[in-house]
């Protein structure tokens, strides 16, 4: 499938989430995008939402326990996003500066405007985030568009994943990636349930991926080695910046090693070949194969104390021992000498 000019059957595609990591200054938000591409990002990719389209401004207890628990605990959710939100107003000039840093740019709609508003940027695919996968009213009128989406799976049950789905394909668009994500901020790295990731693949016939909120790198590197096409990562200037998405963001210097070591990976895990390299080819000759270990004189048999199979790899292959034990020897051999049938 292609995501813009990206084909991710030839290799994965490494996303850099900016969210709310721009203390709402559109000069970091424009120096983010740019230091995501000297990490090596493939993409950057934003969220499109205000308070007023996520939430309302209430702080009843509804609006407030939501929160107990999370690195947020103690404020309201409109209180939260209107800190998170990037701005509208901000999109034209993130969207072009993407572009001339040869980066794919796209974004997260969270209700139909946002999908209304963004459709002027021509977006090379949308993004479901994990907490939308059950608005399913958002999801057909995103998959409506035509564009690729590709879908967080954070709180969804098996039935949400196939009703998502479903949803996008009565549209007509078969254009699906599913992420495995753990909606947790951070996420417990014993939580990743990386496994998941095949199964997606083959439960649905879909392109996969990972959208990533644990620490570090190792499970981004790990799923790549599952067969994740697609690795979502939240993406920070400086961490001094703070912010709601701060703590589990990775900076220009960790996302850059990820970058590498994802590489790395996909190089190691390559396709399937029982083909033998050349260099693995030269190798046979540190095999086994058949020696003689005495001297042996014509006419003396061939037994396991004159022939064994030993390294180097000169002689004829050990499959044949069975067949050579018992026979007669028809001249005369020195120890160390390679047996071969032509010698034979």
């Amino acid at each position: 499938m292609m995501i813009g000019t990206h084909d991710l059957k030839e290799k994965c595609l490494i996303i850099a989430e900016l969210s709310a990591n721009h203390g709402q200054q559109i000069e970091i938000a424009v120096e983010t995008i740019r230091a995501a591409k000297r990490a090596g990002a493939d993409a950057i990719k934003l969220q499109t939402y205000t308070a007023d389209t996520l939430t309302i401004d209430c702080d009843n207890k509804y609006f407030k326990d939501v929160l107990k628990g999370s690195i947020w605990e103690g404020r309201t959710l409109y209180d939260l996003y209107k800190e998170a939100y990037t701005p509208w107003e901000w999109h034209e000039e993130l969207f072009r500066v993407a572009h001339a840093e040869g980066l794919i740019c796209f974004s997260t709609p969270f209700d139909k405007t946002a999908v209304d508003f963004l459709e002027r940027f021509d977006p090379p695919a949308y993004k479901i985030a994990s907490f939308e996968i059950q608005d399913i009213p958002l999801i057909e009128y995103t998959a409506s568009k035509g564009r690729p989406m590709i879908i967080s799976t954070g709180i969804a049950e098996l039935e949400d994943i196939e009703l998502a789905v479903k949803t996008c394909r009565d549209t007509g668009n078969q254009n699906i990636t599913l992420l495995k994500c753990t909606s947790s901020y951070p996420a417990p790295i014993e939580e990743a349930n990386l496994a998941t990731i095949p199964d997606l693949k083959k439960r649905f016939d879909v392109e996969v991926g990972l959208s990533d909120h644990t620490l570090g790198i190792v499970a981004p590197v790990a799923a790549v080695t599952m067969g994740a096409r697609v690795i979502e990562k939240h993406f920070i200037l400086d961490k001094s910046i703070g912010g709601p998405d701060a703590s589990f963001s990775l900076d220009e210097k960790e996302f850059s090693e990820m970058v590498k070591v994802v590489r790395q990976a996909e190089k190691a895990v390559g396709y399937v070949n029982y083909e033998l390299t050349e260099k693995a080819r030269a190798s046979l000759k540190f095999s086994r194969s058949l020696f003689v270990v005495e001297d042996i004189n014509k006419g003396e048999v061939f037994r396991p104390e004159n022939i064994r199979s030993i390294r180097p790899g000169y002689g004829a292959h050990p499959k044949y021992l069975k067949d050579i034990l018992g026979k007669k020897a028809t001249r005369e051999y020195k120890r160390g000498e390679p047996f071969t049938f032509e010698l034979l």
